[in-house]
């Protein structure tokens, strides 16, 4: 019984510090925490350690699910396949990647849909589920859940 306690203990606490992560990696890109926590539920149902190889071969890794096709940029950073991996990072750099979205469609949901592909039909299509799961999250605020 200690032991589940324990547990329990540190699973509110790394749930906790992933909260700050959204909250903190949003401020400092200048986006929407909450967009970026409908983005992590649509893409890994908030799993850290997803990872998804795509009918074009290439690979989703980590919570946000970053695709293998940024990672050339991403090496200009120091930034490997561990790092995206690491849930934390995972939210700083989708909300880096949301932020380059919302430079080049604005503030709109064709810079949210612009997230998983820059396909009208996909990325609308895209963000129509994070719409859903942005009111699914309102909703379970409102009501306590």
């Amino acid at each position: 019984m200690v032991l589940a306690g324990a547990m329990l203990a540190t699973l509110a606490a790394s749930q906790s510090a992933l909260a700050d992560c959204f909250d903190d990696a949003a401020t400092y890109h200048h986006v929407n925490a909450d967009v970026l926590r409908a983005i992590a539920w649509q893409e890994s149902h908030n799993r850290p350690d997803a990872r998804r190889t795509n009918t074009n071969g290439s690979v989703d890794y980590g919570l946000m699910q970053i695709n293998s096709v940024h990672l050339e940029t991403l090496a200009r950073f120091g930034i490997g396949t561990d790092d995206l991996m690491v849930p934390c990072k995972s939210v700083y750099i989708a909300a880096w990647h949301l932020q380059r979205q919302m430079a080049k469609y604005g503030n709109t949901w064709a810079a949210i849909g612009a997230y998983h592909s820059a396909t009208p039909a996909l990325r609308d299509a895209y963000a129509a589920k994070i719409a859903t799961r942005l009111a699914a999250l309102k909703d379970a605020r409102e009501n306590g859940r």
